[in-house]
C-alpha cells in the first residue's frame, strides 16, 4: 500500500490559460540554460486574490505568503526527505498512541487484582480518567492560534509526550503512587492529559497536511498505524503480565515515549511546507469554531455519532471482572483477544480506504456498522449465559474470537466521520475542528460509561453477584438499535477533493466554490483552499 504522505507534491496539475493578463499582475520570465526549461510565473499583488502559475515544460509553483512582513517558501523545496520526516513523526505518534493499551492493560489488572476494586468502581476510574480529553477543543484552539518557537503542531506533540512520560514513569518508579488510589488516579489523569494534547496536535497536522496537498482520507492511514500499535501493545502486554509485574510494563512504555519525544523534538515543522496563518485571537477562533459546527452539514452528523455512543450504557468493567474473576481467564487471553480485535480493525480500515469509501455511500455504511455493533454486543450475553460451552466452544476460544468485536466496530464507526469533518475544515481551524470531534466523542463515552455504572448498580451487579448481568447486556444491545431511527442525520456521501481535470475547472474557479453557512455577516467555508490562509 502506498502511503499518500509519500506522494510527490509536484504531480502535474491542469490549469486553464487566461486569455489576457489582468491589471495588477506582472509577468516574469526566467530561463534555465542548464535544463533548457522556460518557466513563466504570474505573481499576484496584494490586492489580487487569485494566483495562477503557468509552465511550459515543468510546473513551478511559487506561492507568496504575507505573514505580517514575513517571507515565503517555495513548495518545490519540500522534498522527499522532509516528507519522510512528516511520515515518521505522524506514523510513530499514532503507533505509540495505539500502544497505550500496553500500560493500560497492566493498570486494569493492577486495579482489579492488587487493589481489589469492585467492577463498578473499576469502570468509574476508567471513565473518570479520560476527563482531560473532554477539554480537547481548548487544546485545539491553542494549537491553531498560539505558535511555540515558530511552530504550532510539533511543540504540542512534544509537550503531550512529556506529560505522558512523567505519569507512567512515576507509576513505574514510585511504589506509593500505584498503591494509593488517589495518587494513581491523579497520574492516570496526567497521562490522559498528555495523550489528549498529543492526539489533538497529530490529528490537526494530518488534517492540515491532507488539505495542503489535497490528499483525501489520510485519517485511514492514521488509524492503521494506531491499530498496529494496538496489536503489538496488547500482544506484548498480555504476555509480559504473565512474567513480570505491572511496573515493568509502565517502565517499558516510558522508554517508548522517550523515543517519540526524541523524534518530535528533532522534527522541524517548517520543513513540512505548511502555511503559516496570520495571527488571530482566541475569541475569534472560538467564534469561527462555533460558526462551523452550527451548520447542518456538520451539526447533524456530529449529533448522530455523539448520540449513538452516549445512548448505550456500557458494562465493560463488569464484563472484564466477570472474565477475570469468575472465568479466571489469564492476561494472555485478554491481551490476545485485543490483538485479534486490532487485526480486524486494521483489515476493516484497509478495506474502507481501498473500496468502501469509493463504492458504498456513507449513510448505508454507517447503518450496517451500527446494526452489526448492536448485534455484536450479544456476544457477551452468550458468554455470561455459557451458551458457547453448550455449543462446544471453550471460554478461552470464544473470548479470543468474539470478545473484542463490539469494541472494534465502535472504533471503526468513527472513521467516516473523522474523514468527513477533516475534509470540511476551514483553513487555520484544523486543530479546533478535529479536537472538537475528539472531545465530543470522549464526552459521549464518559456519559455511556457512567450510565453503565448506574445500570450495573441498579440491577445489582457486584463482584460476587453477576446474576443480572445478562439482562444488562440485552439492554445495551437494544439501546444500540435506537440511533438507527434517526440515521437520516448522516449524509449520504463524504466530500472529497475534486480533480480539476475531471470538471475542467480552473484553479481560481475551484477555489471560489465553497460550501458554507452565513453566520452574521461572515461565511465559514468548510472546504477552503490553503491559499486563503495567507491572504490578508
Amino acid at each position: 500500500m502506498n502511503n499518500p504522505l509519500l506522494l510527490s507534491i509536484t504531480n502535474p496539475v491542469k490549469l486553464l490559460k487566461p486569455s489576457t493578463i489582468p491589471y495588477g499582475i506582472s509577468l516574469n520570465t526566467t530561463t534555465n540554460k542548464k535544463h533548457q526549461h522556460q518557466s513563466r510565473t504570474l505573481v499576484v499583488n496584494s490586492n489580487t486574490r487569485s494566483r495562477t502559475t503557468l509552465t511550459s515544460c515543468c510546473l513551478s509553483v511559487v506561492r507568496g505568503r504575507n505573514n505580517n512582513g514575513g517571507g515565503g517558501f517555495d513548495e518545490t523545496k519540500v522534498g522527499r526527505r522532509d516528507q519522510g520526516n512528516a511520515v515518521l513523526l505522524c506514523a510513530l505518534g499514532y503507533w505509540v498512541q495505539g500502544s497505550r493499551c500496553f500500560p493500560w492493560l497492566a493498570l486494569n489488572f493492577h486495579m482489579s487484582h492488587c487493589l481489589n476494586l469492585k467492577p463498578s468502581t473499576l469502570q468509574l476510574v476508567q471513565y473518570t480518567a479520560i476527563l482531560p480529553m473532554v477539554a480537547k477543543p481548548l487544546y485545539g484552539v491553542l494549537s491553531d492560534v498560539l505558535y511555540i518557537d515558530g511552530a504550532r503542531r510539533v511543540p504540542y506533540i512534544s509537550i503531550g509526550v512529556l506529560l505522558q512520560g512523567l505519569a507512567w514513569g512515576s507509576l513505574a518508579i514510585f511504589p506509593g503512587s500505584r498503591e494509593a488510589l488517589p495518587s494513581l488516579m491523579g497520574l492516570a489523569l496526567l497521562s490522559n492529559l498528555g495523550a489528549s494534547v498529543t492526539e489533538v496536535a497529530q490529528d490537526a497536522l494530518v488534517a492540515e497536511y491532507g488539505l495542503r496537498y489535497q490528499m483525501n482520507g489520510l485519517q485511514s492511514y492514521a488509524l492503521m498505524a494506531s491499530a498496529v500499535g494496538g496489536i503489538l501493545g496488547n500482544l506484548l502486554g498480555g504476555y509480559c503480565l504473565l512474567k513480570t509485574p505491572p511496573r515493568i510494563l509502565f517502565l517499558a512504555f516510558t522508554a517508548l515515549l522517550s523515543l517519540q519525544l526524541t523524534v518530535s523534538m528533532s522534527s522541524k515543522e517548517e520543513s513540512f511546507g505548511l502555511a503559516r496563518i496570520r495571527e488571530t485571537s482566541l475569541k475569534k477562533q472560538f467564534n469561527d469554531l462555533m460558526g462551523v459546527i452550527q451548520g447542518d452539514e456538520v451539526s447533524q452528523p456530529l449529533t448522530w455519532i455523539i448520540a449513538s455512543i452516549a445512548m448505550v450504557p456500557l458494562l465493560s468493567g463488569s464484563v472484564f471482572c466477570y472474565q477475570t474473576q469468575v472465568l479466571n481467564l489469564d492476561p494472555w487471553v485478554i491481551g490476545m483477544s485485543k490483538v485479534i480485535g486490532q487485526l480486524m480493525l486494521l483489515c476493516l480500515t484497509v478495506v474502507y480506504d481501498r473500496y468502501l469509501k469509493k463504492t458504498l455511500p456513507m449513510r448505508p455504511l454507517v447503518h450496517i456498522v451500527q446494526l452489526l455493533y448492536a448485534l455484536s454486543l450479544l456476544f457477551d450475553y452468550i458468554l455470561v449465559k455459557q451458551i458457547n460451552v453448550t455449543l462446544g466452544i471453550s471460554n478461552k476460544a470464544f473470548v479470543l474470537c468474539f470478545s473484542s468485536v463490539a469494541e472494534i466496530l465502535a472504533q471503526f464507526k468513527i472513521l467516516p466521520f473523522s474523514v468527513l469533518l477533516a475534509n470540511m475544515c476551514p483553513g487555520g481551524c484544523e486543530g479546533s475542528i478535529t479536537s472538537f470531534l475528539a472531545s465530543a466523542l470522549c464526552l459521549s463515552s464518559i456519559v455511556s460509561g457512567f450510565a453503565g455504572v448506574g445500570m450495573a448498580n441498579a440491577i445489582g451487579v457486584t463482584c460476587n453477584n453477576y446474576e443480572n448481568l445478562p439482562a444488562g447486556i440485552l439492554i445495551q444491545s437494544l439501546a444500540a438499535m435506537l440511533p438507527l431511527w434517526f440515521i437520516h442525520y448522516v449524509p449520504m456521501s463524504e466530500p472529497g477533493f475534486e480533480r480539476e481535470g475531471k470538471r475542467g475547472l480552473s484553479k481560481r474557479s475551484r477555489k471560489n466554490r465553497r460550501v458554507g453557512r452565513v453566520v452574521g455577516q461572515e461565511i465559514f467555508a468548510y472546504r477552503r483552499e490553503r491559499d486563503a490562509e495567507a491572504q490578508t
